[in-house]
């Protein structure tokens, strides 16, 4: 048995980024410890089958060092004040892909003649907050009253997506990487990203958390494709310090487009206790607690004291919650929000008319039977 001569720290290399321990890859691959420690070497098949489980290119093992990897985009993430490091190879491959659809739609709309969206870098951080949330609301037509009505969360999310690939982006939200469901994405390293692009401005949200939490991923993107810029985040909704100006400043856009302070004081009650009121307002603005709890502090109805008190308190509720999951929906519908239904009907309708090949739209899509690739396209309204 021909066995392939592999450095043992590329080996090691390739297991710590998949963030994987011995013991996790120990039944498929029992000789792991000794290829790690040069005693023995696997065979071609064996290499190939353990470069696929951590998720790295079967080439990088054939290479005197580990390339260095660096997060495609400008990487605007800080944890307790510094810059992320080292970014996992679920998150970069979520990247590569989005990238990909991004560069297809661009030539699409190219071809299609498609206008230019004239919102992206309609703005710069020298203007207010307020004043470039009230112009997101009126490109989107994104009507407060209409939100209240909706009965969930889920639905006032899904509104809100349609509103954004209304008004010309390809909204993409998932919390696996492409239809992997044992990748799951962590909405610790990244909550979302915006890729700016005039013809085929590009958002994803993480779809791991929660439905409320994607709200503000969603505005504060959005913020982003308004400065015309390219990001990639792990702000939330907390009062922003440590990260750079323009996270702030799309933070504070985010926070008075889902809550305007004018609509907010109008609803507040005069002797309402706390979680009264984080309970009423979070169902009526339809965002998450701790965007109310940050908006309360902003009009002084929380001094500082009681905001982080309540704000920890908060953060420690949701975590249980978000530990119980959830169920996995409608496949089609949770197929086409991962790619956008502006992106899926645009790459359905080309397959069809023969412009692009059946095998790149599967790989696009996350799909891998024509059965189901045509049921999508009935399900974007393509086919009959």
């Amino acid at each position: 048995m021909k066995r392939v001569p592999v450095n043992p720290y590329l080996l090691r290399w390739a297991r710590e980024r998949s963030g994987l321990a011995q013991r996790d890859l120990a039944a498929k691959f029992k000789k792991l410890p000794e290829w790690e420690d040069g005693k023995t070497q696997p065979t071609l098949k064996q290499l190939e089958a353990f470069a696929r489980a951590v998720h790295v290119p079967v080439g990088y093992l054939f290479l005197p060092k580990p390339p260095e990897e660096s997060v495609p985009i400008p990487d605007f993430r800080t944890i307790a004040d510094q810059p992320v490091m080292r970014p996992s190879p679920n998150l970069l491959d979520t990247i590569y892909i989005c990238q990909e659809r991004q560069s297809w739609y661009r030539e699409y709309a190219r071809v299609t003649q498609q206008r230019k969206t004239s919102f992206v870098g309609s703005a710069t951080v020298a203007l207010s907050p307020e004043t470039v949330a009230a112009r997101i609301r009126e490109a989107l037509d994104f009507d407060l009253a209409v939100r209240r009505e909706c009965p969930t969360w889920t639905e006032a999310l899904r509104l809100f997506v349609r509103q954004a690939e209304d008004a010309g982006a390809l909204v993409m939200v998932s919390g696996v990487v492409m239809s992997n469901t044992h990748r799951l994405l962590d909405p610790e390293e990244f909550r979302g990203f915006a890729l700016s692009d005039s013809l085929a401005p590009l958002i994803f949200v993480n779809g791991a958390d929660s439905k409320a939490a994607q709200m503000f991923t969603l505005a504060h993107e959005l913020a982003h494709l308004w400065l015309g810029d390219s990001a990639l985040s792990n702000i939330g909704a907390a009062p922003a310090l440590g990260f750079r100006r323009e996270e702030v400043w799309c933070n504070t856009v985010a926070a008075e487009m889902l809550v305007p302070l004018g609509a907010l004081r109008a609803d507040l009650r005069r002797d309402e206790g706390l979680q009264d009121a984080l309970s009423r307002l979070t169902r009526s603005f339809k965002v998450s607690s701790l965007v109310i709890l940050r908006r309360l502090l902003d009009v002084e109805w929380l001094d500082r004291t009681r905001f982080d008190v309540a704000w920890a308190e908060e953060i420690a509720r949701l975590r249980t919650l978000a530990q119980r999951g959830s169920d996995g929906g409608n496949f089609y519908r949770t197929t086409i929000s991962r790619v956008s239904r502006r992106f899926a009907r645009a790459l359905v309708i080309s397959t069809l008319e023969g412009q692009t090949l059946y095998r790149d739209a599967f790989r696009m899509l996350g799909v891998s039977r024509t059965e189901t690739f045509n049921n999508l396209g009935r399900e974007v309204g393509v086919m009959g």
